[in-house]
């Protein structure tokens, strides 16, 4: 039973779900919009709202606490300082009003080779989304 068992485990070791875990983190970020199965959106979604959450908050404080925001977005995001300011800078101000549920899944057809189940990883309020 997984009865209070946190995270999944994706048949990986830790450093390799940790590499998956930024992998797509930074490609959600950068682009908007991924496309990937159903449990690896389910296992990073979460995550990219934590982050998103952090910049935001950083927002209504003072500069040492946006300064702490931005480094511990920093260490999570494998120090790429242009991600680190398109988080601050562009995403995180699209969110302002929004209170959570900052990304949505929609479900694809299935993978062709064997038929997983693929799903596109989107955030709610993207720049080029034609609404």
């Amino acid at each position: 039973m997984r009865h209070r068992v946190y995270g999944k485990k994706l048949g990986r070791n830790g450093s390799e779900r940790q590499a998956l875990k930024l992998i797509l983190t930074r490609a959600l970020l950068e682009h908007g919009r991924i496309r990937t199965t159903r449990a690896k959106a389910d296992f990073v979604r979460g995550y990219v709202e934590k982050l998103i959450t952090l910049a935001k908050r950083s927002k209504g404080g003072e500069a040492s606490d946006a300064v702490h925001a931005q480094r511990l977005a920093a260490s999570r995001l494998g120090n790429d300082r242009e991600l680190v300011h398109k988080l601050f800078a562009d995403i995180a101000p699209r969110f302002e009003n929004r209170p959570g549920g900052y990304t949505r899944i929609y479900k694809i057809e299935p993978r062709h080779g064997d038929r997983a189940e693929m799903v596109l990883l989107e955030l709610t309020e993207r720049e080029d989304a034609t609404a």
